[in-house]
């Protein structure tokens, strides 16, 4: 089995639940509550129905193509590093978090016009399961890439 094989196969997992996860919330919001419409879940947290058609967390980033076209660069950067490091400790969790989140939200920007975001914390904008996949991508990415292998004697 090649050394990139097991990783991918256990990126390509991560990738397919975050999606399959994401796109199923979504339409269950698009199509049960109304756009603008909010349901408190619980004291701090309330299911909302809201379009973003900025990148993250509302921010406004010039329109859908270059958003689309910024995101595809960042992920096949994201994919010639992991490539190349496919062997590092964990590599394909963050990698299959940030490519299924991204994918998730693209999948949103390309059928509907705009992201559906559909969890609110108070003074927070609204977010959705792919926007939760890129942060603990992030984090986790963040963590191996900083984290020190114990069979490797060199400093971090």
């Amino acid at each position: 089995m090649s050394p990139l094989r097991r990783p991918a196969a256990r990126a390509a997992l991560v990738f397919a639940a975050v999606v399959a996860v994401d796109q199923v919330t979504k339409a269950l919001v698009r199509s049960g509550m109304q756009r603008g419409e909010e349901d408190p879940i619980l004291p701090a947290l309330k299911l909302v129905h809201v379009r973003n058609e900025g990148v993250a967390f509302g921010i406004e980033a010039g329109g859908q193509t270059l958003v689309i076209v910024l995101i595809a660069f960042a992920l096949t950067v994201l994919l010639l590093y992991f490539a190349r490091h496919s062997a590092r400790p964990l590599m394909w969790l963050p990698v299959g978090l940030l490519l299924g989140g991204a994918v998730g939200n693209i999948i949103d920007r390309i059928h509907q016009g705009a992201v559906t975001d559909f969890l609110k914390l108070p003074k927070w904008p609204a977010f959705n399961v792919a926007d939760i996949a890129i942060t603990f991508g992030v984090l986790t990415l963040i963590y191996v890439l900083e984290r020190r292998d114990a069979r490797d004697p060199s400093p971090a």
